[in-house]
């Protein structure tokens, strides 16, 4: 992976994907999870979030396109979930829709809240796009209900 600097004129890449977590994860693992990317993604200008509960992982992913996809292939083979399902990808000349999370873990229930404020922020239409998807198939899973 490559070191980015945050250039605006360098397309951002973000991956959306969900997950079935393993039967017994619990908050410590969850808390190993965040630790271990808060301390790895700002070396390779990766920010995002992560949302758990319920027992399903959602995850937004987003920096140079190199170093998001080779964090994504490492995390699809993470025997900590299964059944990973990936809702978008794209690369996009814009902001960075979460410049300040290395990896922010955001509560069940606060995740509609996050990605409507999200949505409302976000001034491009395929960003309101794929949030708005995120936000259907949340609606769609145990974490919407």
């Amino acid at each position: 992976m490559q070191n980015d600097e945050g250039q605006p004129s360098q397309p951002i890449h973000h991956i959306v994907y969900c997950s079935q977590a393993v039967q017994h994860m619990d908050k410590e693992a969850l808390e190993k999870i965040i630790v271990t990317a808060r301390h790895h993604n700002p070396r390779f200008g990766i920010t995002g979030l992560l949302v758990f509960g319920s027992g399903i992982f959602f995850q937004w992913l987003e920096g140079p396109r190199d170093n998001v996809t080779s964090l994504f292939k490492i995390i699809s083979a993470d025997p900590r979930h299964s059944n990973v399902v990936l809702l978008t990808k794209e690369d996009e000349f814009r902001e960075r829709l979460f410049p300040n999370w290395d990896m922010e873990l955001v509560a069940a229930e606060d995740i509609s809240a996050v990605l409507e404020d999200a949505m409302h922020e976000a001034s491009d239409p395929k960003q309101k796009s794929t949030l708005s998807k995120m936000l259907q198939e949340l609606n769609k899973s145990p974490l919407g209900k």
